[in-house]
């Protein structure tokens, strides 16, 4: 039997934890603190991660995947500011790359988990209605979910420079059909035992995976997407900081954040 033939919902308990890996450095913002504990409005974007997590009512457990190096750190700022609520935090030391980070994660999960989340600590923002959302189709028997919104901008696919062309002009080799993509966010929800079966399954070279949901695919287990909502972007640069500080001062101004 495979991952995705498991028994019925209805035969199964459906508690929900979140993994969050959160191994990495974050080089597009530049030198220094790793980018999970950049802070935003003084408190770690890790933080406001596991805080979007935790404010659904269906995530039991949050588990944060440190830096290997970064497990005491890390647990001491999750001490630092508690989560409201009866969610639990624990945190694991992470792998070289992401994949290896989730398939750490995913180990320390106590066996009644069979409903997994996996987030980006760098998307702090994500509002909990697109948790729920994620989290109930799954629920209700997907078995790969992931949030997504349609893109606003025109796509180009192109014949990449690289090497000693690096930076020269790049030929169009086609124009995808803008109505047909979606730029996909996180959480992405799974049922656990297919998500297990693709990180046991699909092994990738160099840095390994970097979305879950594309893993799944390859196993030929459908995923199917939710809407994703505009505050769940990645911060990835500088500007995106700025944005991200934006969102909390509308937030604390609107409804008390």
């Amino acid at each position: 039997m495979s991952a995705s033939q498991g028994a019925e919902p209805s035969e199964r308990s459906t508690r929900t934890a979140a993994v969050i890996p959160a191994a990495g450095r974050g080089v597009r913002l530049g030198p220094g603190t790793p980018k999970a504990l950049r802070t935003l409005s003084g408190v770690p974007m890790l933080v406001h991660a596991v805080r979007a997590m935790a404010a659904s009512r269906a995530v039991s457990l949050v588990v944060v995947v440190a830096p290997a190096d970064g497990v005491a750190e890390v647990r001491r700022m999750l001490d630092e500011h508690p989560l409201p609520g009866t969610t639990e935090a624990v945190v694991v030391p992470g792998g070289a790359t992401r994949q290896e980070s989730v398939r750490l994660g995913l180990a320390a999960l106590p066996q009644d988990v069979t409903t997994v989340l996996v987030h980006d600590a760098a998307r702090p923002l994500v509002p909990v209605d697109t948790v729920d959302s994620v989290v109930a189709a799954v629920h209700e028997g997907a078995p790969a979910v992931v949030p997504a919104l349609p893109l606003a901008d025109t796509v180009k696919q192109v014949e990449p420079r690289t090497g000693e062309r690096a930076g020269e002009p790049e030929p169009v080799v086609g124009t995808p059909e803008r109505a047909l993509l979606r730029a996909v966010q996180t959480p992405q929800g799974f049922d656990r035992r297919t998500l297990v079966e693709a990180h046991e399954t699909v092994r990738l070279e160099g840095e390994g995976a970097t979305d879950d949901a594309g893993m799944v695919e390859r196993l030929g287990v459908p995923v199917v997407v939710v809407p994703g909502h505009e505050e769940a972007f990645k911060v990835t640069r500088p500007l995106d900081l700025v944005l991200a500080e934006a969102v909390i001062a509308r937030r604390r101004a609107t409804d008390g954040f």
